[in-house]
């Protein structure tokens, strides 16, 4: 023991101990805070993200649906017979539209489960404070 601890009572280094050990718990449920409130901004990105790719994919197919249709089914038309034109232009520029927005929201969808929940620096200083605690009280 240094000399410090030596002239020290019991009772005055439990009182510090004990009071050590309430500071340092307030600090992590403060950073459990603070680390969540992180976690909960980046899921609202990453959600807005998703909801943005589906609306860019509809808004985008809708505004040059007919337009894109009716140009592909009358360059299909000089190919292949009017009535298979009519079916198979809506159809190909469907499945264009379908796919980009698909991937949009899998590339949100990825970005969320790449970012855990878990508060992993807190989990990590509960840890370190588990350590110090232990050596403290021996």
């Amino acid at each position: 023991m240094d000399t410090v601890k030596a002239d020290q009572s019991l009772g005055a280094l439990l009182r510090e101990l004990t009071r050590e050990i309430s500071l340092l718990f307030h600090q992590e449920v403060e950073l459990a805070k603070v680390e969540m409130s992180e976690k909960a901004a980046l899921v609202g990105r990453s959600l807005g993200a998703i909801a943005l790719g589906g609306a860019i994919g509809l808004l985008g197919g809708l505004a040059l649906l007919a337009a894109v249709i009716t140009g592909l089914g009358a360059l299909l038309d000089t190919f292949l017979p009017t009535g298979v034109a009519v079916w198979l232009s809506p159809l190909l520029v469907g499945a264009a539209l379908s796919f980009y927005g698909y991937s949009r929201i899998q590339t949100a969808l990825a970005t969320l489960r790449h970012e855990g929940l878990a508060p992993k620096q807190t989990t990590q200083t509960l840890q370190e404070n588990t350590q110090w605690l232990k050596a403290k009280i021996s």
